[in-house]
């Protein structure tokens, strides 16, 4: 068995990347799929679609809708999501991620630090489980194949 993991949470870190290597060390049967990462071409999608926008609130517009419909297939297909919030950056894609994936009935694991209690207890208690680490994280999931 494999699963899909789909990594939600910001992309200013290198969480992602390190959640990942760990997972190959140890020989986890993880895949893994998430937001787009590069940061200019999620914010430019749009326009390379659908053209030369007259403003930027068009643009930003476009560029949502397609980032939207990619997340949106992406997440329906993934086994599990992982949501990481951090202290340093607001992460609206984050929480936005973390409940589609919960209304997609997706089981979601929560990584925030125990200051970020209050601004997430929704989303909290709507994952599957809440950890402080990415670390805690893929121990959870190696658990599953225990």
């Amino acid at each position: 068995m494999e699963l899909l993991v789909y990594l939600a949470g910001e992309i200013h870190s290198s969480w992602r990347t390190q959640l990942k290597e760990q997972a190959q060390k140890q020989n986890l049967p993880l895949r893994f799929t998430g937001p787009m990462e590069d940061h200019q071409r999620s914010d430019h999608i749009g326009e390379e679609i659908l053209g030369s926008q007259p403003n930027n609130v068009l643009k930003d517009e476009a560029a949502s809708s397609i980032n939207n419909l990619r997340t949106q297939i992406l997440l329906s297909k993934s086994d599990v999501v992982i949501a990481y919030f951090g202290e340093q950056y607001k992460q609206w894609n984050s929480a936005m991620d973390a409940a589609t994936a919960i209304t997609l009935q997706k089981p979601v694991i929560l990584i925030r630090d125990e200051k970020l209690h209050h601004p997430l207890k929704e989303l909290a208690n709507k994952a599957q489980l809440v950890v402080q680490t990415p670390e805690q994280a893929l121990k959870a999931l190696s658990y599953i194949f225990e």
